[in-house]
Order: C-alpha cells, then sequence, then structure tokens
C-alpha cells in the first residue's frame, strides 16, 4: 500500500456513530424534559443575570499601562477594576490547527473566544465548532441560556460579525467567514446586537461574490429596532425587545478619533442592559472592548490606553447596575495579550508616563496623511500637530517615512518613534501567550477564584444561572456537521471519505486487490477506485467519483446520503451540512 493510502486508511478503522438523529415525537420529549429541568435549575441557580465583559488583548501591562495614566492624569489611584474584584488568572492555550502548523500555545480571539464562551478548547480561527476534519458545533452559555427562556445581547467596538462575538451565537470552521456569521445571527435569537461591521451585512453567494443584498431589513422584519448612530441608539426603547444597532462600516473608531455622534461603550451596554433587564427570566450579556487588541497590534500605547479605560469605565457602569440589581454576576477577563507590551526599555529603569496624554489621534487617523507625506518636513508637522513632538530627530523622521517594515507602513513607523519616547516597548505586532487577568462579581466570582483556564469562565458562567452547555451543543450537532471539504474544477464540494463516513456510521475498508476504499451500511456497498476516482457498487458503474488529495479521499455528499439513506444538504453560505 503506497505511504499516502496507508496514512488514509489508518489501522483498525471502525464504524462509529457519534450522532443519531432521533424521531420528531422522541425530540419534543426530549425537548420538554430539558426545559423542565433547565427551568428548576435556574430558579435555584445563584444568579438570574450574566454579564461577561471580554478585553480583547488586555494582558497585564495593558491594565497597568491604564492604571499609570489614571494616577497620573484622572487623579485616580486605581483603576474601577482594582477596587476588590480581581480574583485570578486565566491560561489561555489554544489547539494545533488544522490548517497550519501553528501548535496552539497562542491563542487567537476565535479559539479563546470558543473556550470561553462553549468550555471546549478549538483550533486558531474557529467559531464554536470542535477541531478536526469533521468539526461539530460547541453551544455557547448564550445559546444554553435562551433555552431556559432568557433575553442575551452582544456588544462591541470591533465588527459585531467578529470573532469574539460571534463565538456566541454562530459556528463556522473560519472567522473570516463574517457574511455567514451575520446570517447565523437573525436566525439566533439573540436579541440585542450593538457594534460595528455594516460591511458584513450585504452577503455573497456560493462562489463569495458580493451580491449587494443588504441583510438589515431582514432583522427589522423580525422585529428587531435598528439604529446607526448615537442618537439612534438613545431612540431606542427600553422595551424593543431585540435591537440591532450597527455604527461603524467596520470597527467602530478608537476612543482618540469618535465623532460626537458615534456611541461610546458604556452607552451601548447600558442600553442593552436596559433592553434585556425587560426579561423577567433574566438575560446574558457579553461586551467586548475589542479595539484595545487593535491598538496593541499596531503597537499604539495612547490609543490602547484610551480604549482599555473605555473598558473600565464599562465595568463600572456594568457593576452599579449588577449592585443595584442584587441578581446579576459578571466576569470580566481577556482572550490574549496582544503585541507584547512592556514597560520600560533599553536597560534604563524609568517610564516617560508624562507623555502618555499627549496623543490626540490614533495611528490610524493619520495613516492616509502619513501615506501622503512627501518628505521628513512634511512628517514632523503631522508628529507635531497630533502629539507635540517638535524635535524629531532626522532619524525618527527618516523611519517613519520608510516606515517599519510591517503592513502598518508609515503609521508603524510613526508608533515605534512614539513607543521610543514614552519607554515602552513591543515584541511584535501579534498576540502572546502569557496569562491574563480575571475580575468578578457576585456569586460567579467564588467560580473563577485563583488559577483558572479559559474554559472555566464558561463553565461556571453556565452553572452560575443554572444553564445546561450539553444539552445546547447536542441539540446543535443534532441539526449540523462543519467537515473540510474541497471545491473541484466542475464547482462542485467533497468531503473527506473516512472521517465523514465515521461521523454517518458508514464501515470504511480496503481492498488491495483492486486499491479501492469500500464503504459499506446497511447492506449497500461502494467502492471507490482510488487511482481512477470511479465508484461502482455491486460492481456496476455509477455517476459519482472521488479524488485524492494530499493522500486523503474525497467523496460527494450524494455517495453519504446513498448509503445512510437520507437528503442531507450542503449549505454553501455557512459551510455546513444539514441534517433533516
Amino acid at each position: 500500500m503506497k505511504k499516502g493510502l496507508q496514512q488514509w486508511i489508518g489501522s483498525g478503522l471502525t464504524a462509529s456513530l457519534l450522532l443519531m438523529g432521533v424521531s420528531g415525537a422522541a425530540f419534543a420529549a426530549d425537548t420538554t424534559a430539558t426545559t423542565t429541568a433547565a427551568a428548576s435549575e435556574t430558579s435555584a441557580a445563584p444568579s438570574k443575570n450574566l454579564i461577561v465583559m471580554i478585553g480583547d488583548g488586555m494582558g497585564p501591562a495593558e491594565v497597568t499601562a491604564a492604571r499609570y495614566y489614571s494616577k497620573r492624569f484622572l487623579g485616580k489611584d486605581r483603576l474601577e477594576m482594582d477596587n476588590g474584584y480581581y480574583v485570578g488568572k486565566a491560561t489561555t492555550y489554544s489547539q494545533p490547527s488544522p490548517y497550519t502548523t501553528e501548535s496552539g500555545a497562542v491563542t487567537d480571539s476565535a479559539a479563546a473566544g470558543t473556550a470561553f464562551s462553549t468550555g471546549n478548547k478549538t483550533y486558531n480561527n474557529a467559531i464554536s465548532v470542535s477541531n478536526g476534519d469533521v468539526a461539530k458545533p460547541f453551544g455557547s452559555v448564550i445559546e444554553a441560556a435562551m433555552k431556559q427562556g432568557k433575553a442575551a445581547g452582544l456588544v462591541t467596538t470591533d465588527n459585531i460579525t467578529g470573532a469574539t462575538p460571534a463565538v456566541w451565537a454562530s459556528h463556522v470552521r473560519q472567522r473570516s467567514n463574517q457574511n455567514a456569521i451575520a446570517s447565523q445571527y437573525l436566525a439566533s435569537g439573540v436579541n440585542v446586537f450593538f457594534g460595528g461591521g455594516k460591511v458584513n451585512f450585504v452577503t455573497k453567494d456560493e462562489k463569495g461574490k458580493r451580491t449587494d443584498k443588504n441583510i438589515i431589513p431582514d432583522y427589522e422584519a423580525k422585529g428587531f429596532k435598528t439604529a446607526f448612530d448615537k442618537k439612534g441608539l438613545e431612540a431606542i426603547p427600553a422595551n424593543a425587545g431585540n435591537a440591532l444597532g450597527i455604527f461603524a462600516d467596520n470597527e467602530i473608531p478608537y476612543v482618540l478619533d469618535r465623532g460626537e455622534n458615534t456611541p461610546s461603550l458604556p452607552q451601548m451596554a447600558q442600553k442593552a442592559i436596559d433592553i434585556l433587564s425587560q426579561n423577567k427570566n433574566g438575560f446574558v450579556l457579553m461586551i467586548e472592548a475589542g479595539r484595545i487588541d487593535h491598538a496593541g497590534h499596531a503597537n499604539d500605547l495612547p490609543a490602547n490606553i484610551q480604549e482599555m479605560l473605555e473598558m473600565d469605565q464599562t465595568f463600572k457602569t456594568v457593576v452599579d447596575f449588577a449592585k443595584k440589581d442584587g441578581n446579576t454576576s459578571v466576569v470580566v477577563t481577556a482572550d490574549h495579550e496582544t503585541g507584547g507590551l512592556t514597560l520600560g526599555i533599553n536597560n534604563v529603569y524609568e517610564l516617560n508616563v508624562d507623555l502618555f496624554d499627549k496623543q490626540k489621534h490614533s495611528y490610524e487617523y493619520l495613516d492616509e496623511m502619513l501615506k501622503k507625506a512627501q518628505n521628513t518636513d512634511e512628517i514632523r508637522k503631522i508628529v507635531a500637530d497630533n502629539i507635540g513632538f517638535t524635535d524629531l530627530t532626522e532619524e525618527e523622521a527618516a523611519l517613519i517615512l520608510k516606515g517599519d517594515g510591517s503592513s502598518y507602513g508609515r503609521a508603524g513607523g510613526y508608533n515605534a518613534v512614539v513607543s521610543q519616547r514614552l519607554a515602552v516597548g513591543w515584541t511584535g505586532h501579534g498576540h502572546t501567550g502569557v496569562d491574563v487577568g480575571v475580575w468578578a462579581y457576585g456569586p460567579i466570582a467564588s467560580l473563577v477564584k485563583g488559577d483558572v483556564d479559559n474554559t472555566d469562565i464558561a463553565k461556571s458562567g453556565a452553572k452560575i444561572i443554572g444553564a445546561d452547555l450539553n444539552a445546547a451543543s447536542q441539540e446543535l450537532q443534532n441539526k449540523y456537521v462543519y467537515p473540510m471539504f474541497k471545491i473541484g474544477r466542475d464547482n462542485k464540494v467533497s468531503y473527506p471519505a473516512r472521517s465523514l463516513a465515521e461521523e454517518f456510521g458508514i464501515a470504511v475498508g480496503w481492498d488491495e486487490a483492486s486499491k479501492s476504499v469500500t464503504l459499506s451500511k446497511d447492506g449497500k456497498t461502494l467502492s471507490v477506485n482510488v487511482e481512477k476516482g470511479t465508484i461502482t457498487e455491486n460492481g456496476a458503474a455509477t455517476e459519482w467519483t472521488g479524488n485524492m488529495d494530499n493522500g486523503k479521499l474525497y467523496l460527494p455528499l450524494e455517495v453519504y446520503n446513498h448509503l445512510i439513506g437520507k437528503s442531507y444538504m450542503w449549505d454553501a453560505v455557512n459551510e455546513r451540512i444539514v441534517k433533516n
């Protein structure tokens, strides 16, 4: 047997039916039992409401830098989060990726988000689905809470379809499929969506081509009140029930760059609480300060600090509500640290905190101006106008004009110069693997105390409100499966044979004489010649064909449907198989 075939066929391959369909009557009975149990758990649960706050990219140094700023310029010795709420730290690692050589030691927002929303580890880029050739959806705390009749909301300064909000109410193999995320939100049952990302509410066809179909009217048709600026947000009544607020085409501008028509994170959070707290069964709300991460990627400390301070003010808004309400748990953490921030550089025991408040706008605001600059004199003027440095050296100006060698170009060079002046350093433009802090208020605090893993955030959140994560996952897994797939030159889709066969309970074997893989179930046997790609049944030719790719055999969905006697469908937009 060839090495590639040996790798594919493995040893001791047996059929394993992991997801079994049930009859409508049985499913109804199971659902009733689950609902009754959930209602009982909810009545005895320590908290009716749960609010999870995520500082995307908020590592220990980012928190410290904001605290230094608060002491120096705001006259406060500590942040709001410092006032007795710190309970411990969380690990952040993910799993090895099936698409790259990444080990998972350094997570991305999708894998980390899946962990703290569903209680399960997965690979970087995955949105609440498991690892492997055939992924299964994981139910989130929000999805489990909605099964109890609770309301739910997602609030962020990032795209509302970005990884951190997406993991709570959608399931895709790749976080870049944001149009699918926006589409899944509509059917998710979530009541409130506030953030940026209007561009992702334009759908694409099966080939990934924009169709210019605006799905915002679809939300309005389902009763969502919509808002696109601060006044629109303020106009949404507390009894709206459902609300969609999209306040930027992409990310909401940095605090340093916002105009008066853009709502702040505390304002979005307060409006979400106003709406969700109308539900007598309670609610779950996720709030993300998403742009801490973006400022970290760009190495822009002044912008980073302002995003951190907004996060801290939002925390105060949330805890003030929780204290008044008396039945709300709050937990705060980060998905990872971004940028590798160090406070102090070059073996000099100093930090130029006095310069932390000089910058008027972020690198993002300056980017086009910097790109248009013709010489170092124009660079100097831009820098002087924005941060007040009038003594820029020729070397510093030249660095900005040349760019820092990264995708940030001249903006990256600008941030490098500013960082040197502030005496802070960065290890790069990516994430790091350090542990992140955990803060909490209410009954959940005792469950996330000490050294925890990011998966414990979800498990503790579900426990504190009496939600059943396993039931939420099982319900989703009875409906969908998310396999890897290939699209051929004929635009037909095929799927990894061994993995999907195992998923559907199809026995797989190898016939050395004919160099064929055999697939059998319920008296039906198909034989796939791996060299020719032909597929026969009982010696008779069929219209189906298979193909080998890097040692893996891929087959069309019709083959599996034939063997299991089903009519499962491929959902191209969401890149999943729909069981029916």
